[in-house]
Protein backbone atom coordinates (compact mmCIF):
# COMPACT_ATOMS: atom_id res chain seq x y z
CA UNK A 1 0.00 0.00 0.00
CA UNK A 2 1.42 3.55 -1.04
CA UNK A 3 2.63 5.78 2.25
CA UNK A 4 0.27 8.46 0.43
CA UNK A 5 -2.96 5.92 0.50
CA UNK A 6 -1.88 5.40 4.34
CA UNK A 7 -1.17 8.82 5.44
CA UNK A 8 -4.42 10.13 3.82
CA UNK A 9 -6.48 7.00 5.35
CA UNK A 10 -4.94 8.29 8.84
CA UNK A 11 -5.93 11.15 8.64
CA UNK A 12 -9.05 10.44 7.75
CA UNK A 13 -9.28 8.14 10.12
CA UNK A 14 -7.99 10.89 13.23
CA UNK A 15 -10.73 13.32 12.01
CA UNK A 16 -13.18 10.70 12.63
CA UNK A 17 -12.04 10.07 15.65
CA UNK A 18 -12.49 13.06 17.02
CA UNK A 19 -16.52 12.70 16.24
CA UNK A 20 -17.80 11.13 19.52
CA UNK A 21 -16.37 13.73 21.38
CA UNK A 22 -17.64 16.77 19.33
CA UNK A 23 -21.03 15.17 19.21
CA UNK A 24 -20.76 14.47 23.12
CA UNK A 25 -19.91 18.38 23.54
CA UNK A 26 -22.52 19.35 20.74
CA UNK A 27 -25.35 17.17 22.02
CA UNK A 28 -24.83 18.57 25.72
CA UNK A 29 -26.77 21.74 24.76
CA UNK A 30 -28.29 21.13 20.95
CA UNK A 31 -30.54 18.31 20.57
CA UNK A 32 -29.44 15.20 19.25
CA UNK A 33 -31.83 15.29 15.90
CA UNK A 34 -30.65 19.28 15.23
CA UNK A 35 -26.82 18.43 15.41
CA UNK A 36 -27.23 15.07 13.02
CA UNK A 37 -29.21 18.04 10.74
CA UNK A 38 -27.07 20.71 11.01
CA UNK A 39 -24.18 19.30 10.19
CA UNK A 40 -25.23 17.38 7.10
CA UNK A 41 -26.74 21.03 5.85
CA UNK A 42 -23.78 23.23 6.49
CA UNK A 43 -21.89 20.49 4.85
CA UNK A 44 -23.83 20.46 1.93
CA UNK A 45 -24.20 24.34 1.38
CA UNK A 46 -20.19 24.35 1.57
CA UNK A 47 -19.83 21.48 -0.67
CA UNK A 48 -22.20 23.08 -3.64
CA UNK A 49 -20.82 26.07 -4.28
CA UNK A 50 -17.20 24.31 -3.92
CA UNK A 51 -17.97 21.54 -6.81
CA UNK A 52 -19.74 24.39 -8.89
CA UNK A 53 -16.14 26.16 -9.11
CA UNK A 54 -13.96 23.09 -8.96
CA UNK A 55 -16.14 22.48 -11.92
CA UNK A 56 -16.64 18.81 -10.23
CA UNK A 57 -20.41 17.63 -12.36
CA UNK A 58 -22.40 14.81 -10.97
CA UNK A 59 -21.79 11.20 -12.22
CA UNK A 60 -22.58 10.31 -15.59
CA UNK A 61 -23.51 6.92 -15.25
CA UNK A 62 -26.82 4.88 -13.97
CA UNK A 63 -24.24 3.10 -11.78
CA UNK A 64 -22.36 5.48 -10.40
CA UNK A 65 -25.60 7.50 -9.87
CA UNK A 66 -26.62 4.31 -7.41
CA UNK A 67 -23.45 4.21 -5.64
CA UNK A 68 -23.10 8.32 -4.98
CA UNK A 69 -26.88 7.89 -3.32
CA UNK A 70 -26.08 4.79 -1.23
CA UNK A 71 -22.65 6.14 -0.28
CA UNK A 72 -24.32 9.86 0.31
CA UNK A 73 -27.68 8.75 2.51
CA UNK A 74 -25.71 6.09 4.66
CA UNK A 75 -22.88 8.33 5.32
CA UNK A 76 -24.73 11.86 5.61
CA UNK A 77 -27.94 10.61 6.54
CA UNK A 78 -28.76 7.44 8.33
CA UNK A 79 -24.71 7.19 9.96
CA UNK A 80 -25.03 11.08 11.27
CA UNK A 81 -28.64 10.82 12.58
CA UNK A 82 -28.05 7.15 14.68
CA UNK A 83 -24.72 8.04 15.41
CA UNK A 84 -25.83 11.10 17.36
CA UNK A 85 -28.69 9.55 19.04
CA UNK A 86 -26.40 6.44 20.05
CA UNK A 87 -24.07 9.26 21.53
CA UNK A 88 -26.23 11.05 23.50
CA UNK A 89 -27.26 7.81 25.41
CA UNK A 90 -23.60 6.56 26.37
CA UNK A 91 -20.27 8.38 27.06
CA UNK A 92 -17.72 9.38 24.11
CA UNK A 93 -15.13 6.35 25.35
CA UNK A 94 -18.06 3.94 24.77
CA UNK A 95 -18.83 5.43 21.60
CA UNK A 96 -15.04 5.65 20.12
CA UNK A 97 -15.02 1.92 21.46
CA UNK A 98 -17.54 0.34 19.38
CA UNK A 99 -16.51 1.85 16.31
CA UNK A 100 -13.79 -0.11 16.16
CA UNK A 101 -15.88 -2.70 14.81
CA UNK A 102 -16.35 -0.48 11.52
CA UNK A 103 -13.46 -2.45 9.64
CA UNK A 104 -15.02 -5.39 9.97
CA UNK A 105 -18.20 -4.54 8.83
CA UNK A 106 -16.24 -2.50 5.94
CA UNK A 107 -13.94 -5.12 4.57
CA UNK A 108 -16.84 -7.53 4.83
CA UNK A 109 -19.24 -5.65 2.87
CA UNK A 110 -16.32 -4.88 0.17
CA UNK A 111 -15.73 -8.78 0.08
CA UNK A 112 -19.34 -9.97 0.09
CA UNK A 113 -20.23 -7.08 -2.89
CA UNK A 114 -17.14 -8.26 -4.61
CA UNK A 115 -17.40 -11.78 -3.89
CA UNK A 116 -14.08 -12.55 -2.64
CA UNK A 117 -12.98 -14.54 0.12
CA UNK A 118 -10.73 -13.29 2.62
CA UNK A 119 -7.10 -13.80 3.04
CA UNK A 120 -5.93 -15.40 5.75
CA UNK A 121 -3.63 -12.63 7.10
CA UNK A 122 -6.38 -10.19 6.58
CA UNK A 123 -8.73 -12.67 9.36
CA UNK A 124 -5.27 -12.91 11.26
CA UNK A 125 -4.81 -9.30 11.83
CA UNK A 126 -8.68 -8.70 12.33
CA UNK A 127 -8.97 -11.29 15.00
CA UNK A 128 -5.17 -9.49 16.70
CA UNK A 129 -7.38 -6.21 16.45
CA UNK A 130 -10.36 -7.48 18.00
CA UNK A 131 -8.41 -8.87 20.94
CA UNK A 132 -7.10 -5.38 21.67
CA UNK A 133 -10.92 -3.83 21.24
CA UNK A 134 -11.75 -6.78 23.53
CA UNK A 135 -9.38 -5.67 26.04
CA UNK A 136 -10.50 -2.13 25.64
CA UNK A 137 -14.28 -2.44 26.26
CA UNK A 138 -13.62 -4.93 29.03
CA UNK A 139 -11.73 -2.27 30.98
CA UNK A 140 -13.93 0.90 30.35
CA UNK A 141 -16.91 0.30 32.66
CA UNK A 142 -15.48 2.48 35.46
CA UNK A 143 -14.83 5.80 32.61
CA UNK A 144 -18.35 4.79 31.30
CA UNK A 145 -21.11 5.16 34.12
CA UNK A 146 -23.35 7.13 31.38
CA UNK A 147 -23.56 4.53 28.88
CA UNK A 148 -26.41 2.32 28.12
CA UNK A 149 -27.61 -0.72 26.27
CA UNK A 150 -29.88 1.43 23.83
CA UNK A 151 -27.15 3.92 22.96
CA UNK A 152 -25.05 1.40 21.99
CA UNK A 153 -26.81 -0.29 19.79
CA UNK A 154 -27.38 3.01 18.15
CA UNK A 155 -24.04 2.80 17.58
CA UNK A 156 -23.54 -0.39 16.10
CA UNK A 157 -26.15 -0.09 13.71
CA UNK A 158 -24.83 3.31 12.60
CA UNK A 159 -21.20 1.33 12.08
CA UNK A 160 -23.37 -0.84 9.62
CA UNK A 161 -24.78 2.16 8.02
CA UNK A 162 -21.56 3.62 7.65
CA UNK A 163 -19.43 0.78 6.26
CA UNK A 164 -21.80 0.46 3.61
CA UNK A 165 -21.71 4.12 2.55
CA UNK A 166 -18.14 3.59 2.52
CA UNK A 167 -17.87 0.74 0.17
CA UNK A 168 -20.26 2.49 -2.41
CA UNK A 169 -17.87 5.58 -1.97
CA UNK A 170 -15.14 3.74 -2.48
CA UNK A 171 -16.35 2.04 -5.47
CA UNK A 172 -17.39 4.70 -6.72
CA UNK A 173 -13.80 6.62 -6.78
CA UNK A 174 -12.51 3.49 -7.99
CA UNK A 175 -14.66 3.40 -11.14
CA UNK A 176 -13.21 6.92 -12.27
CA UNK A 177 -15.28 9.21 -10.29
CA UNK A 178 -13.31 11.42 -7.93
CA UNK A 179 -13.26 11.42 -4.64
CA UNK A 180 -14.11 14.96 -3.93
CA UNK A 181 -17.29 14.72 -5.97
CA UNK A 182 -18.39 11.99 -3.98
CA UNK A 183 -18.27 13.43 -1.02
CA UNK A 184 -19.68 17.30 -2.11
CA UNK A 185 -22.08 15.73 -4.11
CA UNK A 186 -23.22 13.29 -1.68
CA UNK A 187 -23.91 15.61 1.21
CA UNK A 188 -25.09 18.09 -1.16
CA UNK A 189 -27.79 16.24 -2.58
CA UNK A 190 -28.98 15.06 1.06
CA UNK A 191 -28.36 18.57 2.36
CA UNK A 192 -30.88 20.10 -0.08
CA UNK A 193 -33.46 17.19 0.95
CA UNK A 194 -32.80 17.95 4.34
CA UNK A 195 -32.91 21.44 4.31
CA UNK A 196 -36.72 22.18 4.18
CA UNK A 197 -36.84 20.30 7.21
CA UNK A 198 -34.25 22.48 9.06
CA UNK A 199 -36.13 25.24 10.35
CA UNK A 200 -38.88 22.84 12.15
CA UNK A 201 -36.37 21.12 13.95
CA UNK A 202 -33.72 24.10 15.10
CA UNK A 203 -36.78 26.19 16.46
CA UNK A 204 -36.02 24.73 19.90
CA UNK A 205 -32.75 25.46 20.10
CA UNK A 206 -32.17 28.08 22.74
CA UNK A 207 -29.29 30.50 21.51
CA UNK A 208 -28.56 31.56 24.99
CA UNK A 209 -27.43 28.34 26.31
CA UNK A 210 -25.60 27.22 23.51
CA UNK A 211 -21.97 28.08 24.14
CA UNK A 212 -19.32 28.66 21.65
CA UNK A 213 -18.02 25.20 22.37
CA UNK A 214 -20.89 23.49 21.14
CA UNK A 215 -21.19 25.28 17.90
CA UNK A 216 -17.43 24.68 17.18
CA UNK A 217 -18.29 21.27 17.30
CA UNK A 218 -20.87 21.33 15.26
CA UNK A 219 -18.88 23.43 13.04
CA UNK A 220 -15.94 20.52 13.27
CA UNK A 221 -18.57 17.77 12.49
CA UNK A 222 -20.21 19.76 9.23
CA UNK A 223 -16.54 20.24 7.78
CA UNK A 224 -13.54 18.46 9.53
CA UNK A 225 -15.66 15.03 9.69
CA UNK A 226 -17.96 15.70 6.71
CA UNK A 227 -16.32 17.36 4.11
CA UNK A 228 -12.19 17.00 4.72
CA UNK A 229 -12.68 13.45 6.51
CA UNK A 230 -14.89 11.57 3.72
CA UNK A 231 -12.96 13.42 1.04
CA UNK A 232 -9.63 11.76 2.46
CA UNK A 233 -11.47 8.62 2.89
CA UNK A 234 -13.01 7.95 -0.34
CA UNK A 235 -9.44 8.39 -1.97
CA UNK A 236 -8.22 6.13 0.04
CA UNK A 237 -10.71 3.23 -0.14
CA UNK A 238 -10.60 4.15 -4.03
CA UNK A 239 -6.55 3.86 -3.90
CA UNK A 240 -5.52 1.17 -1.43
CA UNK A 241 -8.13 -1.42 -1.42
CA UNK A 242 -11.54 -1.48 0.34
CA UNK A 243 -10.64 -4.15 2.68
CA UNK A 244 -7.48 -2.96 3.20
CA UNK A 245 -7.74 0.55 3.95
CA UNK A 246 -10.75 -0.16 5.86
CA UNK A 247 -8.84 -2.04 8.20
CA UNK A 248 -6.77 1.40 9.09
CA UNK A 249 -10.55 1.99 11.29
CA UNK A 250 -8.97 0.15 14.19
CA UNK A 251 -6.83 2.49 15.21
CA UNK A 252 -9.79 5.20 15.73
CA UNK A 253 -10.90 4.17 19.22
CA UNK A 254 -7.67 5.39 20.06
CA UNK A 255 -7.13 8.55 18.51
CA UNK A 256 -11.15 8.53 20.10
CA UNK A 257 -10.09 8.12 23.88
CA UNK A 258 -6.92 10.18 23.34
CA UNK A 259 -9.42 13.33 22.39
CA UNK A 260 -11.91 12.32 25.16
CA UNK A 261 -9.29 12.21 27.57
CA UNK A 262 -7.35 15.27 26.48
CA UNK A 263 -11.10 17.47 26.16
CA UNK A 264 -13.51 15.56 27.83
CA UNK A 265 -11.20 14.23 31.18
CA UNK A 266 -12.13 11.28 30.74
CA UNK A 267 -9.06 8.87 32.37
CA UNK A 268 -6.56 6.28 30.55
CA UNK A 269 -5.17 3.11 31.74
CA UNK A 270 -2.29 0.74 31.46
CA UNK A 271 -4.61 -1.51 30.52
CA UNK A 272 -5.33 1.43 27.54
CA UNK A 273 -2.02 1.31 26.51
CA UNK A 274 -1.89 -2.64 25.97
CA UNK A 275 -5.20 -2.90 24.54
CA UNK A 276 -3.59 -0.23 21.61
CA UNK A 277 -0.43 -1.61 20.43
CA UNK A 278 -2.61 -5.02 20.05
CA UNK A 279 -5.02 -2.78 18.02
CA UNK A 280 -1.75 -1.53 15.87
CA UNK A 281 -0.06 -4.62 15.33
CA UNK A 282 -3.00 -5.94 13.91
CA UNK A 283 -3.85 -3.27 11.20
CA UNK A 284 0.04 -3.64 10.26
CA UNK A 285 -0.57 -6.97 9.45
CA UNK A 286 -3.98 -7.33 8.23
CA UNK A 287 -2.93 -3.91 5.54
CA UNK A 288 -0.26 -6.50 4.41
CA UNK A 289 -2.50 -8.19 2.37
CA UNK A 290 -2.18 -8.26 -1.24
CA UNK A 291 -5.06 -7.44 -3.41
Amino acid sequence: MHITVVFAALAAVIMFGASPVAAKIAVSTIAAIDVAMLRTVIGGLIAIPVALILGIGLPKTGNQRMLLLISGFCGFVGFPVLFTFGVLLTSANHASMILAALPVFTGAIAMAWDRQRPHVRWWLGCATALIGEAILISGVDADTSGASLKGDMLVLVSNILASLGYVAGGRLQRSGYSAMGTTFWGVAVFALLMLPLLPFTIQTIDLKTVGVSAWAAVLYLAIGVTIMGYMLWYWALGSGGIARVGLIQFMQPVSGVILAWLLLGEMLSPRFLVASVIIFAGVWVAIGVKK
